[in-house]
């Protein structure tokens, strides 16, 4: 009867051990789908000085901070192998960031990617801006208004 009643906690022990280390590794994917109306990717690299910038004015830069709110921000390390969940475009899988970032064409750090809710692109920036700018681009594409009209445009109007 013990040797029943051990052989019976051996077995949970074993599947609930088994069950968390599924939910760590679902866990350690890092999910890029498409939440919000609006998203940007911003793909880095460890070593680039303008992805350090960056990073520093999404922290402290108010006008950009609020330009930003509503636009969920996902980023990707060009040196990193870890998992990562994606949607975009019609193309939507599993793969590694190093692998989507050469999927995606990126050939400068940072590389500024905004996206729809479907997963579609619908503007890529290579490197970096001033908050100011940024904070335009952000209202363009939050007002829909790269549907109307260029980036070129909306900023001549509207930012200069």
């Amino acid at each position: 009867m013990r040797k029943l009643i051990l052989l019976w906690i051996l077995t949970l022990f074993i599947a609930s051990c088994s069950k968390n280390k599924e939910n760590i590794s679902s866990a350690q994917i890092k999910d890029i789908t498409p939440k919000s109306s609006y998203n940007l990717l911003i793909v880095e690299s460890e070593s680039c000085i303008y992805c350090k910038q960056l990073d520093k004015d999404l922290r402290e830069n108010e006008t950009l901070k609020k330009a930003l709110t509503g636009i969920d921000i996902y980023k990707l390390v060009y040196e990193s192998n870890a998992k990562v969940k994606y949607k975009l475009g019609k193309v939507e899988g599993v793969a590694q960031e190093d692998e989507l970032v050469r999927m995606l064409g990126v050939n400068s750090f940072p590389y500024l990617i905004f996206y729809d809710k479907d997963g579609q692109i619908i503007l890529r920036i290579p490197g970096y801006m001033e908050p100011k700018t940024f904070a335009c681009v952000a209202d363009y594409i939050k007002d829909n208004q790269y549907k109307r009209k260029s980036l070129q445009e909306y900023l001549k109007d509207k930012c200069a």
